[in-house]
């Protein structure tokens, strides 16, 4: 780890130079103008000893003196050069950033190809976070992931994301910076206290739940007395699986608005929360629903496009900034 001062120096340089970014078109490759080389903290110990060295050669004439000092530089050369060859033009790629739930963790996926020779101890870390690692193989592309807790809904900006090396020995710290604009769709948390939507308190046959019957398979559960030979599960039997009966299900028609009105909570969170659970609810439900907040009106429909749609109009609405 650097020296605070040389890191927080080296935090206001690049501030500087890239002052006014923009998201970069992938792929984009590390070519020699965007790699910045600075010695660590072990890299300027190491040159302090270099120097005592060479001082206490010159004060007594010790020629195997000169000598370790000299290789001992010129191994701090090579190593510098090593450094620098480990990040050379390696290609960046943005990677799928999937949406998630507030209070979950959020991933910035990119990723890593190599032209030539494999690289070792590859990180990359968005500003005052911790850094992932990865080795980078030939001809093998690696992805690195970014954990970040998405604490509240919105969309969460990835932002610039150094990528940089150690390797081999440490004493010096190549890096350079790429911004594509990554962002994680965040959704609201889901309150589990919600219960059903007001409208599903009637029978399952007049709202759309699943109910017994022989449309649609739900699950294979343990065989019961009773059960006929027609719901036997016979294939997995055959893979010694157990006797297990196949269960079906069918789904009533009706359609299930789920309004803003209907939340009758406190503030504007705990209404997206409970509106967020009443969708997953109905999804899982397998029922078509539909979506009424302030200002916009999904149509009832089902589905995991529909379900998205409607996840993010909850994330979306009002967004905090």
């Amino acid at each position: 780890m650097a020296f605070a001062p040389i890191a927080n120096f080296r935090q206001a340089v690049s501030d500087w130079i890239f002052r006014a970014t923009t998201p970069e078109t992938p792929p984009v490759t590390l070519v020699q103008r965007r790699i910045f080389i600075l010695p660590t903290r072990q890299g300027y110990f190491f040159a302090f000893t270099v120097l005592v060295l060479l001082m206490a050669s010159i004060n007594y004439a010790l020629s195997l003196g000169f000598t370790l000092t000299f290789l001992l530089a010129s191994m701090a050369g090579v190593a510098m050069l090593h450094t620098w060859r480990n990040l050379a033009h390696l290609r960046l790629r943005p990677g799928r950033c999937e949406p998630v739930f507030a209070g979950e963790m959020a991933h910035f996926n990119v990723s890593v190809e190599t032209p030539s020779q494999t690289r070792f101890s590859i990180a990359m870390k968005r500003r005052d976070d911790e850094p992932a690692y990865a080795d980078v193989m030939a001809a093998e592309p690696a992805s690195i992931s970014l954990a970040v807790n998405a604490m509240r809904r919105g969309v969460l900006q990835c932002g610039r994301i150094e990528v940089f090396t150690r390797y081999p020995v440490g004493f010096f710290h190549a890096w350079s910076y790429v911004d594509f604009g990554l962002a994680v769709l965040v959704y609201p948390r889901p309150d589990p206290a919600a219960g059903a939507p007001p409208s599903q308190s009637r029978s399952a046959a007049e709202e759309g739940i699943p109910i017994p019957g022989d449309e649609e398979f739900n699950m294979l559960r343990a065989y019961r007395a009773g059960d006929t030979a027609r719901q036997i599960a016979w294939k997995a039997l055959a893979r010694e699986q157990g006797l297990l009966t196949k269960e079906f299900n069918a789904t009533a028609s009706s359609e299930l608005w789920l309004d803003w009105d209907d939340t009758r909570a406190g503030d504007l969170e705990a209404r997206l929360s409970i509106l967020c659970h009443w969708v997953l609810q109905a999804e899982n439900f397998g029922q078509a629903y539909g979506l009424r907040l302030p200002g916009r009106e999904i149509p009832p429909s089902r589905g995991e496009g529909h379900r998205a749609r409607c996840l993010e109009a909850l994330a979306l609405f009002e967004a905090p900034r």
